[in-house]
């Protein structure tokens, strides 16, 4: 398909890529795509670090690492996937009551899957072809306060990680509340509640982060 920047030689490993595994309730003898896509996850972060590494020749590895795992990201492949409506391209169980686009993980394991069925069929270059087609490279996303908080806590002497320990959790199941520590040895720490844990860690990384940059004012 053109759509994915590569005309596949052997059309049926683009149709494996395409099989999710529910498809396989219906026919049990078909091949879903989780082996294609464990080959293409290892691909596409083979193909995010080079072009990180060949277009920013002076960026510090901190940055190289959280920018790779951003464009490896579920979200950053579900929005390549809505750029190409690749939902309607999956084979699926009929009997599933799942919105297929809204199934971030059917979509993330397909655009891996491509990738891997494209490193099969033309080896790298067919890959890269399919990870440029699909814009995985221009990904922006949302901000990272954990990733710039560790970014800026392995610049220190010593380097040094952050830590986020959950404190309580509490509150009715449709609406809980995290309540979340940001601990960084030597620096300080910060406190954050959200509705999720994800969320009260992000939010304890910013507060602590411009606590560290008030700091060095």
């Amino acid at each position: 398909m053109d759509v994915f920047g590569y005309s596949f030689r052997n059309p049926r490993l683009l149709e494996e890529a395409l099989t999710t595994p529910s498809y396989r309730m219906d026919h049990p003898a078909a091949r879903d795509n989780q082996r294609l896509e464990f080959l293409g996850d290892a691909v596409l972060g083979v193909l995010a670090a080079d072009m990180l590494y060949r277009g920013r020749p002076g960026e510090e590895e901190g940055r190289l690492t959280v920018d790779r795992a951003r464009i490896v990201s579920t979200e950053s492949l579900c929005s390549a996937a809505a750029r190409i409506t690749l939902a309607g391209m999956l084979k699926r169980s009929a009997h599933l009551h799942t919105e297929l686009p809204h199934d971030s993980k059917a979509l993330a394991d397909a655009i891996e899957a491509v990738i891997g069925a494209a490193w099969i069929d033309g080896g790298l270059e067919a890959a890269r072809a399919v990870f440029d087609a699909l814009g995985l490279g221009d990904f922006k996303g949302g901000s990272n306060p954990k990733g710039d908080l560790q970014i800026a806590t392995q610049a220190l002497d010593p380097p040094r990680l952050p830590e986020y320990i959950l404190v309580s959790a509490s509150g009715p199941d449709h609406q809980p509340v995290f309540h979340v520590k940001a601990v960084v040895e030597g620096v300080g720490e910060a406190e954050a509640r959200a509705g999720t844990r994800k969320k009260a860690e992000s939010e304890a990384a910013a507060i602590l982060l411009a606590k560290m940059k008030g700091a060095r004012k």
